[in-house]
């Protein structure tokens, strides 16, 4: 009997050891696992059996750990995979921070003047500076405010609301800003990390990270009858202030420029904010600093996707293309007598358009959706001809069209 208690007496401490040992290897680990994270490696998983949370101590600087499960596992990691990022959030910020800006404006409008806030980046090293146009537009006085404080005196060199950018010119940079470099919006995936770096509320040299939610959107630009296509969607919070500041994939290039959020009535971030992508700033920055305006091409039309209502109305065999709904009246469309609907149909009680052509091709590359027929328009010049491929009353047939410039009086 006391041999028998002895082994119980055995095992129980050597299991509390064990347990006792465990525990101090995951203090150890959870510190850790954050940048664990953000050092992954291309391709590679990581398996989580508990979440750390960081709370930021705002008073000491310190940061603390809290656990929370997780709600998934996920497969082991390739250990021969690439390596995705090789700073920490930390140096990344370093990195980066010193090329964004906020930006402070003056309006003057019927004897009234008032004040606005934005942010923006610097992308040379001769002093220019990306940001919105809808953050200077009437602006009587533009200044920038640097991450350490110092704020100089801005020129307006050139702006362009079709894509709600501008770009502004201090007269000497100081030596110890760091222009910020364009990555390539075309290979940005969604779920990739982003960061996004701003002036949220007055809040200078704030940032957040997030993921990129969706590619390939279209928003309006709010004050011109246009759209903006290509437009990458991302729940890094972005908030009033934001406006014209970078979004950043984690090697610290520039993949977009925060422009507008979702709030619902509340003036704040819901989690859907909309950023300009890089492949628009690197097209019109350059025109702007050289012409100070940038002249679109025009292909004078207004659509929709093929849905399947109206797919239905117009007796179509597939969904894919891009419906014309209207054409504007002396539109490069117009006069290479593309046609808009011609009437109205009621499909379940829906008014649903019929008649109109649906765009299937531009130039011999597939239209699958509207978006894509604008993404196609967008980025040619105008005079250029195009080569649609429409199905009218159900027969394909090739339509050339001479794009215009945007016409202003639209």
């Amino acid at each position: 009997m006391q041999k028998r208690t002895g082994i119980f007496i055995g095992l129980a401490f050597g299991t509390l050891c064990i347990l006792a040992a465990l525990a101090v290897v995951s203090f150890a680990f959870v510190p850790n696992l954050v940048s664990e994270l953000f050092t992954a490696q291309e391709g590679e998983t990581i398996t989580l059996v508990e979440e750390a949370v960081l709370e930021s101590d705002s008073s000491s600087g310190n940061v603390e750990t809290q656990l929370q499960p997780a709600p998934t596992a996920v497969p082991q990691r390739d250990e021969d995979a690439v390596p995705l990022l090789e700073i920490s959030l930390e140096d990344l910020y370093d990195q980066v921070a010193s090329g964004v800006v906020s930006i402070q404006v003056v309006v003057q409008q019927n004897g009234n003047v008032g004040t606005g806030a934005g942010s923006g980046f610097v992308i040379d090293r001769e002093g220019h500076i990306v940001t919105n146009n809808h953050v200077v537009d009437g602006a009587t006085r533009v200044s920038v405010i640097y991450y350490d404080g110092i704020e100089a005196r801005a020129t307006i060199i050139g702006k362009d609301a079709d894509s709600d950018l501008a770009v502004l010119k201090v007269d000497e940079l100081p030596s110890n800003i760091r222009p910020l470099s364009l990555g390539d919006s075309d290979l940005v995936d969604v779920g990739e990390w982003v960061i996004a770096i701003g002036n949220p509320f007055g809040q200078q040299s704030s940032m957040t990270l997030g993921i990129v939610s969706a590619v390939g959107r279209i928003i309006p630009t709010g004050v011109t009858p246009f759209s903006i296509p290509q437009v990458i969607q991302t729940d890094a919070a972005i908030n009033p202030g934001n406006s014209g500041g970078p979004l950043l994939n984690l090697s610290g290039e520039v993949i977009a420029v925060n422009a507008q959020i979702v709030a619902n009535g509340t003036g704040t971030n819901s989690g859907v904010g909309f950023s300009i992508p890089s492949s628009i700033v690197r097209m019109v920055a350059p025109v702007l600093i050289e012409e100070g305006s940038y002249q679109w091409p025009w292909l004078g039309v207004e659509g929709t996707d093929v849905t399947l209502a109206v797919k239905e109305a117009n007796g179509l065999d597939t969904q894919l293309g891009a419906y014309i709904n209207g054409v504007v009246n002396g539109g490069p469309a117009g006069a290479a007598g593309i046609r808009g609907s011609s009437g109205v149909e009621n499909i379940d009680g829906l008014p649903t358009p019929v008649g109109g052509d649906v765009i299937v091709e531009a130039d011999g590359v597939p239209i699958t959706s509207f978006s894509e027929l604008l993404v196609s328009i967008a980025f040619k010049n105008p005079g250029e001809t195009v080569e649609l491929t429409v199905i009218r009353d159900g027969v394909p047939q090739e339509i050339p069209v001479e794009l215009a410039p945007r016409d202003r009086s639209f």
